[in-house]
């Protein structure tokens, strides 16, 4: 037993988490699934809105200004007790979380395809809320590296294994509307910071005091409420039998070759060039997207400062205290209104690559990135706040739906046989991206700043860069071709995994399994996870309404 397996195990009976115990039993509505993935995606989603906790934390000695230390090395900067953090050393936090969401996802993607989605949704809820923990102790002893080993490493971990645990599940429940179903599938995700940005804002400013900047106490607060949606989410999942299909539904031959009607095995996918260039496509679209999501907060608020509460002649570094903190709440707001745009762009993107094709879904993506990354210092530079909002929301439309339209774009390339574990090993490429994008968009930034540019200013030759990455994805798009007849498995081969298991699935009967809309239990539990979307949204408006005023 792995010690995944045996942390899955740990604190229940023996059997609760094996995958036979979730296979769905006649009567079951598949509509129930989706809701149990929310509840884990909209907790691990905070990732995204984590940026509302890097200007408090840097002042978390200084509290009303960062106690800086210039000569300070990482070294010391990693146990230090008496100088504050740098925004750059704690954006590498937000890194780790990506990097090893990544390197989690492709480790145990073929384990989780094996025991089944409930087990990593457990150790996932255990790995991101004690990372929580732990990152509230590494905030309260004043110590960096406890809060990235926490909150970033064991934190990340959970991130991973939340992240893929619904995927492979509702591509299969849903194999009649395989965009759709992915788009559903990771969602939550980007609907996490809508709910957790403006939450973390309320509690930073409920529990701040003259001696304490309030983020250690919601760090705890929020660990709690999450450990308890990811266990309900859990324990809520379902997979099909093997080889069920919705009633009354049957596979259509699609003369389109770009989809595939065979498989290619795990061992085999990351031998094509096929799932390089689509691997390099993913990680060039996030290296741009998720820079700016990193700094959307304090971006909102360097790029317009005074003009944010009504003093268009006031620059970032002109504010006082109180002026700060106002518009930290309207750039918490921002954030959450980038993660509407980004939870609206997985579902809205996934569901049309449906029609479009995932290969030209692509294409948009990269064409209509370029021209609104190159125009972003001219709207910045014009100070026009509803263009350069509306400008960001579509790019994190975008960046959302990259995220959830590539599985079926796995699908279309490698076969569904191993979707799941092929989809895990691509989001190496997330780990990459988590990397490349904060670092160009911090250091630049501290750079710019270093040398004297106004505040308003610092992002702009950023955008530019990121231009040339999307130019590079577009590029690799281009290149995807369908796989050559020798990478697919032999029907035979295909029909011997499927087989495995399908007795003791169908043992209690097949029947009705799947159907329904939204009956009376699916309908409670999709309310279960609307109630906090729908104050999220509601927060999101108010805030967002405050930008413009």
């Amino acid at each position: 037993m792995t010690t995944i397996e045996q942390a899955g195990a740990s604190g229940a009976g023996a059997g609760i988490f094996d995958r036979e115990r979730i296979i769905a039993k006649a009567g079951f509505n598949r509509w129930l699934v989706p809701p149990a993935a929310l509840c884990i995606h909209l907790c691990i989603g905070m990732a995204y809105g984590f940026s509302v906790f890097w200007l408090p934390l840097s002042r978390a000695i200084g509290l009303t200004a960062p106690k800086a230390c210039p000569d300070m090395t990482v070294m010391q900067e990693l146990f230090t007790t008496t100088c504050d953090w740098r925004v750059s050393s704690l954006g590498w936090m937000y890194t780790l979380f990506f990097v090893v969401l990544g390197i989690s996802a492709a480790i145990w993607g073929e384990w989780l395809e094996r025991v089944g989605p409930r087990k990593a949704g457990f150790v996932a809820a255990l790995c991101w809320s004690g990372g929580l923990v732990l990152g509230a102790i590494g905030i309260y002893t004043h110590q960096l590296w406890l809060m990235w080993l926490g909150s970033g490493v064991i934190g990340g971990i959970g991130l991973g294994l939340g992240y893929i645990s619904p995927v492979s599940t509702l591509v299969k429940w849903f194999p009649d509307r395989r965009g759709m179903a992915t788009g559903m599938a990771i969602m939550g995700f980007g609907g996490g910071a809508m709910i957790g940005a403006p939450l973390a804002n309320i509690l930073i400013n409920h529990f701040k005091s003259p001696t304490d900047v309030g983020v250690w106490q919601t760090f705890l607060t929020m660990g709690v409420i999450y450990s308890v949606f990811m266990m309900i989410g859990a324990f809520s999942y379902r997979i099909t039998p093997p080889n069920w299909r919705p009633e009354g539904w049957t596979p259509v031959e699609k003369a389109n070759t770009m989809i595939t009607t065979g498989h290619v095995h795990l061992d085999n996918a990351h031998k094509t060039k096929q799932f390089w260039l689509i691997w390099w496509a993913l990680c060039l679209n996030v290296s741009a997207g998720i820079g700016v999501i990193g700094m959307a907060s304090p971006m909102l608020q360097e790029i317009f400062a005074g003009k944010l509460i009504g003093l268009p002649d006031v620059s970032f570094s002109q504010l006082t205290g109180d002026q700060r903190t106002a518009i930290a709440g309207i750039a918490a707001g921002f954030a959450g209104l980038l993660s509407l745009f980004n939870i609206g762009g997985r579902f809205f993107w996934a569901s049309l690559s449906d029609k479009l094709g995932r290969k030209n879904t692509y294409y948009t993506f990269f064409i209509l990135g370029i021209i609104l990354y190159a125009s972003v210092p001219t709207l910045a530079a014009t100070g026009n706040k509803m263009l350069f909002v509306l400008a960001f929301g579509v790019i994190l439309s975008m960046y959302g739906g990259g995220f959830s339209t590539v599985p079926a774009y796995l699908a279309d390339i490698f076969g569904t046989q191993f979707v799941g574990a092929i989809h895990g090993r691509l989001l190496t490429a997330w780990s990459t991206a988590g990397i490349i994008g904060p670092v160009v968009v911090n250091y630049i930034r501290e750079f710019q700043i270093a040398a004297g540019v106004p505040r308003s200013q610092v992002y702009d030759f950023t955008m530019y860069i990121l231009v040339g990455m999307l130019v590079i994805g577009l590029i690799c798009n281009m290149l995807v071709k369908p796989l050559a007849p020798h990478w697919f498995m032999k029907p035979e081969q295909v029909a011997a995994l499927q087989a495995k298991g399908t007795a003791t699935a169908t043992a209690g009967g097949s029947y009705g399994i799947g159907k329904g809309g939204l009956d009376g239990k699916a309908a409670l539990f999709w309310a279960f996870v609307g109630v906090p979307l729908a104050w999220g949204v509601w927060l999101t408006v108010l805030s967002a309404i405050k930008i413009f005023h």
